[in-house]
Order: C-alpha cells, then structure tokens, then sequence
C-alpha cells in the first residue's frame, strides 16, 4: 500500500510539474506578444471569467463590457506578471476586481437610473447552475423546479454579504480548490475555510423557507402524478431537493 501511495504521489509531482513548465512556456509567450500565445488565452479562459463576472454583476451587458476590460487590463500588464501565482488564480484575482470595481459603480450611478428597456431575463442565459442541475433524463416537471432552484440560489447568493460571498461564489459554483481561492484572494486557507462555512451557512438560512415551501409543492404535484399508479405520494423528489 504504501509503496502504491508513493508511485501516486510521484504522479501527482510529476504531473504538477509538466503544467508549471506549460503554464511557463505560455507565459514567456504571452510576454513576447504572440498572437496565437492570446488567442489560446481568450478561447480558454473568456467563458469562465465572463461566467464569474456575470455572477457578480447578474447583467449579461455590464458582465460582457467587464469581461473586455479584464483582457484589456492582462493584455496590459502581462509582464509584470512574476508568476507568483497561477496564470488561472492571476486571472480571476483581475475579474473579480473589475467586476466588484462595476459593481459599486453601479450602486452609485446606474441604480439611481429608470430604464425604459426591459432587463433581459437570466433565466434564459447559458451561464448559470442550470448546467449543474438539469438532466436531461428527467420530466418537465423536475426540470421546471430545478430551473426555479437555480433561479433562487442565484437571488440569494446575490444577497450575502461579503467577503463570505465571494468565497462561496469561488469554491462552490465556480469550482475552484481552497488553495486557488486563496490565491485569487490572497487571503490564508485558514480564513477561506472560515468565510466558507460562514457563507454557506448564510445561504442556508436565506433558502430554507424556500427548500421547504418547494418540498411541499414538490411532494403534492409528484403525489397527483402517481396517484393512480401508487396510491401515495413519491418523496424521493422532495428529499433529493432537501439534500
């Protein structure tokens, strides 16, 4: 056992290694103004930054003008870039001060604003949890409810308070590991851990009058559906929204 813990590990340095030698290689690219070098940059990197940015503006034009601004602003200052951190971490560490950098503007300025234009729906844009949510084997009904859970996740992050938000905003739906949210935030992994537990549990709270209102609508439509053929109600729907 642990002679095959030490080939895993071995793996793992070796792995680790052949990507900072990449990461490196791309850098020193980027620094010497490739083209292509920027080209791979945007086709890897623009949806998940346009994904975190719209998260923290929830406006598909603001998060797009921002998103512009944060390759404007790594194109600018890739070579003061010391590799310190992760080219990944380095990128997000930008996006997520532009987009907060946004996003008090719009507090001061844009809110105080009546548009005549109506606000274009997010239920209807690609970069949500729906992606985490739906399957595609499951009926309208579920699919219908796990857009609405979608939709109220996203309204209630929106409304936790910082820095516990971000943090989960990082970890939770953007997938990040502690050490890159860390890194991102140049914070320790102690106090990521911390905010963490105190963000999640803030989006507990704010969800669980709508967990259990859902549970019970959940229960009675799956009830009416098989009635006829169970004679009862199937929980399973409601305990894996519960869960």
């Amino acid at each position: 056992m642990r002679k095959m813990a030490g080939v895993a590990a071995l793996g793992n340095l070796a792995s680790a290694i052949a990507v900072r030698a990449e990461e490196a290689s791309i850098v020193a690219e980027l620094k010497s103004g490739s083209e292509q070098a920027y080209d791979w940059l945007i086709a890897h990197y623009h949806q998940p930054i346009y994904s975190l940015v719209y998260r923290i503006l929830s406006n598909p034009a603001d998060a797009a003008d921002t998103t512009q601004e944060v390759f404007l602003k790594v194109f600018r200052g890739m070579k003061r870039f010391n590799g310190e951190s992760s080219l990944k971490t380095w990128l997000y560490r930008i996006a997520i001060h532009e987009a907060s950098n946004q996003r008090r503007w719009w507090f001061r300025h844009k809110s105080k604003e009546t548009s005549m234009e109506a606000q274009e729906d997010e239920d209807g844009n690609s970069f949500g949890l729906c992606h985490t949510l739906v399957d595609p084997g499951e009926s309208p009904f579920e699919l219908l409810a796990h857009e609405e859970i979608r939709a109220r996740v996203e309204e209630e992050l929106r409304q936790v308070s910082e820095p516990f938000r971000t943090v989960v905003l990082l970890r939770d739906i953007e997938g990040l590991s502690y050490e890159e949210v860390a890194d991102v935030l140049q914070i320790s992994l102690g106090t990521v851990k911390s905010r963490l537990i105190r963000g999640r549990e803030a989006l507990k709270k704010r969800l669980e009058a709508f967990v259990q209102q859902l549970g019970s609508e959940l229960g009675g439509a799956s009830g009416n559906a098989r009635k006829d053929r169970a004679g009862s109600p199937d929980r399973t729907e409601v305990e894996a929204v519960k869960q």
